[in-house]
Formats: structure tokens, sequence, C-alpha cells
């Protein structure tokens, strides 16, 4: 065997493992809290295009529907747990993004779920599953929903945290014990990767025994189910094929005095495109790469899954393109080995 035709054999023999080593990369991670439900799932919930409650048609009217349809995105891409420094005052609810402005609007009518003090399981959605940590923060007493959401109205330390919890139906669940509250308040929960500087962040308005805030009386919040998360999927920009152009490279956080600039700049979130997409209204953030691949599959239903164990997955869209091409390499030598065995054996025929 000619040296040429050892090089060809040896790339098809290499080409299925350049096909798994696509599929070792880290995934990417999405998701929001549905129990309680957060603010945008409630408005995701009631449906994009025509929300039942008044709040949620507030926040169509502020930002458009294009938001509800990424409801899985409230996130900041180079966060590496410089919350309070990133998002300013008044801007928790969307991370300081414009794009998610319509989630800070001070009203006392948000959708609601009601909470009791005590143990309770939380449960946070996760359309891409992935390695971090979580904290809940809630409100102090006095709270005023009236007013925009500040640092100063949490509690200072989370009363429920939960490292790489177990993944179940789709969705992390962990317990935690619930302070003793009256009336409406608010839970603030921090999801932080900890094999990335990406965090997300939710909103979950909740009410302990009668909801007095609002007026008229708040709806009941209501989680997005299986179907209405399939059917806005096609509107969707978030892309779960992996980071592609929409992360950034670890850098310091802003200072606080910079982040009210900065926190709709290139290290803010993915851009409209959730990943390698830009575009709508959120600041014309400038797509940097972070070198992750594709998600690793959910938990099918009645299923279980550690959190730990979902760090590796199959980029569909890096496998598409760069799997195509190997695929289409090693079949091209294929054919030309093919040819070439073709055209030696009839010279010897004929001579």
């Amino acid at each position: 065997m000619t040296a040429r035709r050892t090089a060809a054999v040896a790339a098809l023999g290499l080409a299925p493992l350049a096909l798994l080593s696509l599929g070792t990369a880290p995934a990417s991670a999405h998701g929001s809290m549905t129990d309680p439900v957060s603010r945008v799932s409630a408005c995701f919930a009631e449906g994009p295009e025509n929300p039942r409650s008044a709040a949620c048609k507030a926040m169509v009217a502020a930002g458009g529907t294009q938001p509800l349809y990424d409801w899985n995105e409230v996130n900041i891409a180079n966060a590496a747990g410089n919350h309070r420094q990133l998002i300013p005052d008044g801007k928790l609810c969307s991370a300081g993004r414009d794009k998610y402005k319509g989630l800070d609007l001070p009203r006392a009518d948000w959708p609601s779920s009601p909470l009791a003090p005590g143990s309770h399981t939380f449960r946070y959605k996760a359309t891409a599953p992935h390695k971090g940590s979580f904290a809940l923060y809630i409100t102090k007493d006095g709270y005023d929903p009236s007013k925009p959401l500040s640092w100063a109205d949490l509690e200072a330390e989370p009363f429920a945290t939960a490292t790489d919890p177990k993944l179940a139906n789709g969705a992390y669940t962990f317990t935690g014990d619930v302070p003793a509250r009256s009336g409406r308040h608010l839970v603030y929960s921090i999801w932080q990767r900890s094999d990335s500087p990406e965090a997300f962040y939710t909103c979950s308005d909740v009410v302990f025994g009668k909801d007095d805030g609002g007026s008229p009386a708040a709806p009941t919040a209501s989680a997005p189910s299986e179907q209405d998360i399939e059917e806005g999927a096609e509107q969707s920009t978030v892309d779960h094929g992996g980071h592609g152009g929409d992360g950034h490279s670890p850098e310091p956080g802003p200072t606080a005095a910079e982040a009210e600039t900065k926190a709709d700049g290139p290290g803010s979130g993915h851009g409209e495109g959730g990943h390698g997409q830009s575009g709508g209204d959120d600041g014309g953030s400038t797509p940097e790469v972070l070198g992750e691949g594709g998600p690793t599959p959910v938990a099918q239903a009645g299923g279980e899954e550690h959190l730990a164990e979902t760090g590796g997955g199959t980029g569909t869209a890096y496998l598409a393109g760069g799997g195509a091409a190997v695929l289409a390499a090693g079949a091209g030598t294929l054919f030309l080995l093919g040819r070439r065995r073709s055209s030696r054996a009839g010279a010897r025929h004929g001579g």
C-alpha cells in the first residue's frame, strides 16, 4: 500500500473519532423557575401573542413578544458571581438586559404562586441542563411591589441553596426552608454555572396567606406546559445547539458605577439570538466565542439524571456542520480510491 493510500485510509479511520470528539464539549444551560412560577414563565404560559393578565400585557407592551418566546434565557453570559455589581437596582428581574425590561415593571398584580413558611420543594425547568449552583433570596418584611425591586429589598443571605441538584422530569428539584412572611413577596433566584461564568436569573411573585397587595387581585401563576414549550420553540431565538458566537470569555465585572452603562453591552448575554445571533432590542451586543458545545439531552419524562453527569453532550449544530464535513471528506476519499483501483485494474488487463 502506497504512503498516499495509507494516509487516506488512516483519515477514514479517524473520522469516527473526530465525530466522537465533537460530542465531548460541555452543554449550554437554559431554564427558569416553575415552582414558584417565575414572571417570564407565567407570561409565556398565558400566551405571548395574547396574554390574559394585565401585568403580562404590560410586559409585552414594554418589550414585545420575543422576550416571552425566549423565556428561558434571562441571563448574563460573563457574570462569574458578580451579580450585584453587574445588575443595577430596579433591573433585577431583567438581569439588566433591555430585552427583558418588561419584567422589571413595578406592579402589585403580577401572576403569583401561593407559598407557605417551612420546607418547600423548588422546581427549575431545565431546557438545557448543566452543572452549577442555585441561590434563592426572598424579599424583606415591608416589601412594596409597587416600587422597583432593589438589592436592598432582598435578604442579604439566600434562604435556600443547592449545588448540582438532581434533574427529574426535565426539572431541577431541591428543598429549602421558606422564612415566615405575610402577604405579597418575591423570590429571586440565581443559577450560576460552575463550568462557565454564565448565570441565569428569575423573579417569582409569591403570596403568603391572603394577597392584599393587588388591585384587582392578581391571578394565580401557571407554569408553561410541555406543549406550550414545544409550540413556542419555533418562535424562540434561543439556540440550544451550542454557544457558537454568543458566549464571552471570563472577564472582570464592571464596577457598580459602570454597571448601568455596561449591563446591555457585550458581556450582558447571548444577544437576541441566544447563541450566535444578535438583533432585536437588546443593546446590539457583540458576540464573542466561549468555545462550548451543544446541550446534553434533558432526562425523559419519568426519568432521573444527576446534574453532575450532564457535562458532556452532542452539539447539534456543531455536529451537523463539523460532522458532515468529516463524513463528506471520508466519502470523497473512498470514491477516489475506488476510481484509482478500477483504472489500475483496467490497465493491467489491457496490457
